[in-house]
């Protein structure tokens, strides 16, 4: 073979052969960031892990997970959300439209799923719920009709109440909306509102003793960060001064009434959402769901010790009763 044909041999061979940086080029990991209003452990977390699990994802292997802890301080949110854009992951996960809006104000590139969020639309986080438009979709959970559905509960259960204070936190906007909603279900059911301001966990001994000279006869509680992430102290408030509550989340074993839908189902709906977005559909296409199921917990244990009696028609339609 002469050096022309051996060249011309040789450069072929070489063209069919991979280079060894593209051979061994690894597959991009996804990497999802959690942006947690509260602490671990976490167990919402566990079941959105549990569902990546079932949708074939392993951790460290197909999928890497970070995650930024509030610690129940809605203050950090902003923060926080600002860490994990600059980690560049390929999607955000939020609970509650406190998060959700700190994210929104850090990035409109990055997907982001609300694992739970109250009016969304109210918000000003999504254009609709059929077409979010944007980077940002999920679930939304609270309407009108639920809280009228809550409030409506409490009364039932204790026929006495005319007067239902609520914590408001200043400067949370979802609350606000929420307590604007509860406003026109009050009215309608003939009862009046009593908001109190509280900023912080040390000022809850201060809002209490407010409430009692508003003499609120019962106590609602809205699901944010600050209510569910103090809610073990709320609510040994709530029982020293005698107050019956309705908790507008499942997870709250010791209040005496809770009506809302299941968040470790919204987080596994959560974790569907995630599938999708890394497989290509963009979150301005993924409409945002509502819950369908909403459950009744009642707690007789808690209910006794007010004394109160809880009335057969409500029992009737409790999911879960505490006895």
């Amino acid at each position: 073979m002469n050096r022309r044909g051996f060249l011309a041999v040789l450069t072929g061979s070489l063209a069919s052969v991979p280079l060894e940086s593209e051979a061994q080029q690894p597959l991009k990991v996804p990497r999802v960031a959690l942006l947690r209003p509260d602490s671990p452990p976490d167990p919402y977390v566990e079941t959105f892990r549990s569902r990546l699990h079932e949708l074939g994802y392993v951790e460290q292997k197909t999928i890497v997970l970070e995650y930024r802890w509030a610690e129940g301080r809605a203050s950090r949110l902003p923060a926080l959300a600002a860490e994990l854009v600059r980690l560049n992951p390929d999607v955000i996960v939020t609970q509650g439209e406190e998060g959700a809006r700190a994210v929104k104000e850090a990035t409109r590139r990055i997907p982001v799923v609300m694992a739970t969020s109250g009016d969304p639309v109210g918000a000003g986080l999504v254009a609709s719920l059929a077409h979010p438009g944007g980077n940002i979709t999920g679930v939304s959970t609270v309407t009108s009709d639920v809280v009228n559905k809550q409030l409506q509960l409490l009364k039932e259960a204790v026929p006495r109440v005319s007067r239902v204070a609520i914590l408001s936190v200043p400067g949370n906007v979802a609350l606000a909306h929420g307590i604007a909603e509860a406003r026109g279900a009050a009215k309608r059911l003939q009862l009046i509102l009593q908001p109190t301001e509280v900023r912080a966990r040390d000022e809850l001994e201060r809002a209490f003793d407010a409430i009692a000279r508003q003499r609120a006869d019962a106590l609602f509680l809205f699901a944010d960060v600050f209510t569910i992430g103090h809610q073990k102290q709320i609510l040994a408030l709530a029982a020293r001064r005698r107050l019956p509550t309705l908790c507008a989340w499942l997870e709250a074993p010791d209040c005496m009434m809770s009506f809302g839908a299941s968040r470790p189902e919204m987080f596994r709906l959560a974790a569907t959402y995630v599938d999708r977005i890394l497989k290509g559909v963009k979150p301005a296409d993924l409409p945002v769901e509502q819950p369908t199921k909403f459950e009744l917990v009642i707690n007789l244990r808690t209910a006794g010790a007010l004394g109160l009696t809880m009335p057969p028609s409500v029992l009737a339609r409790a999911d879960q009763v505490i006895e």
